[in-house]
C-alpha cells in the first residue's frame, strides 16, 4: 500500500472533536468514516457491508486498530498503510466498543460529516481520477448499446466494467423506454427501446461518483428538458460555501415551479446533495442544517417523468469543478455550461 496521504490533517480534524468534547478519544466504526481516514482503505468485504476493523483515536492522535484475526495481513499489506498498530482478535469475537470517556461515532455525527466534506489533495486527486474514467467507460458501454438490450444486459456491461477499474458499483439503475418515469429503476428483462437512461454509482478509494446518462431519441419535448435543466442550474448556483444545506434545498423547489414543473415537483423525487464517502453524505433535506464548504463534493439529481440530470461535482471558492465527465459525450449550452445531452444510438463520437 502506498497511496498519497492527507492522514496527518485528517487526525487533526478528529483532534479538534475530541477536544471540544472533553473527551479522551474517538471510536470510528463506519465504513465511510475508516475509508476517509485510510486514504481509501476498502474495509469491508460484502460489497456496502460493515466495516472489519474498528479505529480508536485518541487524544494525541495516535490510532489503534482492532480487526478479526483473518482480516489483518491484508489490512496491513493492502490497504492501511504504516504507523497504525494493529490488535488482532478471534474471527469470532465482536469488535470491541468504546471505552469509558470515549467517543462513539452516534455522538459526533454531524462533526464527522462536518470533518469529511471539504476534500483535501490526495483525495481530490483520487476523486478526479475516478470521476474521468467512469465517465469514459459508462460512455464507452452506452455508445456500444442498442434498442433490442436488454436493461440487465446494460448493468452488467456497466458493472463489468466498473470492476475492471477496480472500482465497486454502488448503483446501477437502468430504465429502458417503458420505465423512464420510475424514479429508481432497478435493471428488468425489458428491452431498452427507443430511448433509455442509466444511472451510475461508482467508489473507488472510498469515494464515490454518481452520474446519469441517456442514449436513444431525444426526449421529444426540448422545452421540458431544457427546462429542467435550468433547475439544475438553479442548483450549482446555489451550492456556494457558506449556504446552509436546506436553503439551498429550499432554492431547488422553487425552481422546479419557477420553470414549469409545479410547487410540489420536488417532492417526488430526492434531489441528492453532498457526496464523497457516502452516496448523499447527507441527502438533502428540509431539516439538514449542515453548511457548505469549500472542497466539497454535490450529486443533485433533478428530476421530471421521462427526465433525469446527475454529475458529481465539486464546490470551490471560485466556481464548480465537474467531475464525470467525458469529452466525447455530446453536450449542449445549459447558462454557459457544457451539458451532457442524449446520445443517439449509433452517433458517431470524436
Amino acid at each position: 500500500m502506498n497511496r498519497p496521504t492527507d492522514r496527518v490533517r485528517k487526525l487533526a480534524r478528529l483532534r479538534a472533536i475530541i477536544d471540544a468534547r472533553g473527551a479522551e478519544g474517538l471510536l470510528l466504526t463506519s465504513a465511510e468514516s475508516l475509508a476517509w481516514l485510510f486514504d481509501g482503505a476498502r474495509v469491508s468485504v460484502p460489497l456496502g457491508g460493515p466495516a472489519v476493523l474498528t479505529a480508536a483515536v485518541d487524544a494525541d492522535g495516535s490510532i489503534f486498530v482492532h480487526a478479526p484475526a483473518n482480516e489483518v495481513d491484508r489490512l496491513r499489506e493492502e490497504e492501511l498503510g504504516g504507523g497504525v498498530r494493529i490488535q488482532e482478535l478471534p474471527w469470532f469475537e465482536p469488535l470491541p466498543v468504546a471505552a469509558d470517556g470515549w467517543l462513539t461515532e452516534g455522538d459526533v455525527v454531524p462533526e464527522l460529516r462536518a470533518a469529511r466534506a471539504s476534500l483535501l489533495p490526495a483525495e481530490l486527486e483520487r476523486y478526479r481520477a475516478l470521476g474521468t474514467e467512469v465517465a469514459a467507460l459508462t460512455t464507452d458501454v452506452l455508445a456500444a448499446t442498442r434498442p433490442d438490450r436488454t436493461e440487465r444486459a446494460v448493468a452488467a456491461d456497466l458493472a463489468a466494467r466498473l470492476v475492471a477499474a477496480g472500482a465497486e458499483p454502488v448503483v446501477l439503475l437502468v430504465a429502458g423506454e417503458a420505465r423512464t418515469g420510475v424514479p429508481h429503476p432497478l435493471p428488468t428483462a425489458a428491452r431498452l427501446g427507443a430511448r433509455a437512461m442509466a444511472v451510475v454509482g461508482a467508489r473507488r478509494d472510498g469515494l464515490i461518483v454518481n452520474l446519469t446518462r441517456w442514449v436513444g431519441a431525444d426526449p421529444g419535448d426540448g422545452t421540458r428538458e431544457a427546462a429542467l435543466r435550468e433547475v439544475e442550474a438553479d442548483a450549482l448556483a446555489a451550492t456556494e460555501p457558506g449556504r446552509v444545506l436546506s436553503d439551498v434545498l429550499g432554492d431547488i423547489a422553487r425552481s422546479y415551479e419557477r420553470h414549469g414543473f409545479g410547487a410540489d415537483a420536488w417532492l417526488r423525487h430526492h434531489q441528492g446533495g453532498p457526496t464523497g464517502y457516502l452516496g448523499r453524505d447527507p441527502k438533502a433535506t428540509p431539516a439538514a442544517a449542515d453548511r457548505i464548504v469549500a472542497g466539497q463534493a454535490f450529486a443533485w439529481n433533478p428530476w421530471a417523468p421521462g427526465l433525469k440530470l446527475e454529475d458529481t461535482v465539486v464546490v470551490h471558492a471560485d466556481g464548480i469543478e465537474e467531475l464525470t465527465t467525458d469529452p466525447r459525450w455530446p453536450v449542449v449550452d445549459a447558462r454557459g455550461r457544457q451539458r451532457p445531452r442524449t446520445l443517439g444510438y449509433g452517433e458517431e463520437l470524436p
